[in-house]
């Protein structure tokens, strides 16, 4: 397992002279139980960089204050670490906040953003009860409430079909340091703040994706962050809640490849 010298555990797979992609996870998950089924679908055509954020996984814990503007300067240093100046960033809820902060802040280093299930101006009122909950609950951890996040994030098929799956993400979440993990629940819950109608807007290629019944990432949202960037794409998956990608990744690695075969040049720098 590749780990930094500053101690972030990351993967690199796909044809080396290929446009990169980073893969960005959520709160609480990890790079493999994210995007395990979707990242060598993407290493076929592109390389792909996935990695644990601060404190997940493998990833050591960090020492600072977690802000979104600090988990977009820790994917920066990873790039610059491994000599990537460009990459398309691919993010999942949180990481589809981190890719945003590091869209606006470095412009120059995103070739194009997917945004997955990625939470967006809730209005004034539900943003103040969504981080008024994220504090009355980080005494909890991550263990306060796991039963009704997995109902919010699986099917109720998918609950039932596929116990073991369900309880390996159970697992991954209740391996997480509960500091960090209440740390970084604030900055999902605050962090969509900064993130609403960028000025300027963002330029670059944007795909957003949620999923039907997602609550907590809804259509509207998905919508509304395509609608601040001219010629943005949005897709909405039938059917699913928030973890779509784990439960159906095929629906989910086909528009992204779909999005950045269109995008991104190939590995002789021609466009289709």
């Amino acid at each position: 397992m590749p780990v930094t010298q500053t101690g972030t555990a990351y993967d690199l797979s796909g044809p080396a002279g290929a446009p990169v992609i980073v893969l960005i996870h959520g709160l609480g998950l990890t790079r493999g139980g994210t995007w395990g089924a979707i990242a060598p679908a993407l290493a076929r055509h592109f390389r792909v960089l996935d990695y644990d954020l601060p404190g997940h996984g493998e990833t050591v814990l960090p020492t600072g204050t977690a802000t979104l503007t600090a988990l977009g300067e820790h994917l920066v240093a990873l790039l610059d670490e491994l000599e990537i100046d460009r990459a398309a960033l691919v993010g999942f809820s949180l990481g589809g906040m981190i890719n945003r902060r590091v869209a606006i802040d470095h412009p120059r280093r995103v070739t194009a953003l997917a945004i997955l299930n990625s939470p967006h101006d809730r209005g004034e009122e539900q943003q103040e009860i969504v981080e008024q909950r994220a504090r009355d609950t980080a005494a909890g951890g991550p263990a306060a409430g796991i039963e009704v996040t997995l109902a919010r994030w699986f099917t109720q098929g998918f609950r039932r079909d596929h116990p073991d799956q369900v309880a390996a993400v159970r697992d991954i979440v209740l391996a997480n340091d509960p500091h960090n993990y209440a740390a970084h629940r604030q900055v999902l819950a605050a962090g969509v703040r900064e993130l609403i109608a960028p000025d300027p807007p963002l330029t670059l290629p944007m795909l957003v994706l949620t999923c039907e019944h997602d609550s907590g990432s809804t259509p509207a949202m998905s919508r509304a962050i395509a609608g601040e960037t001219p010629g943005a794409e949005t897709v909405i998956v039938p059917g699913l809640q928030h973890l779509g990608l784990v439960e159906q990744p095929e629906q989910f690695s086909q528009p992204l490849l779909d999005f950045l075969n269109r995008v991104l040049p190939d590995q002789e720098g021609r466009y289709p």
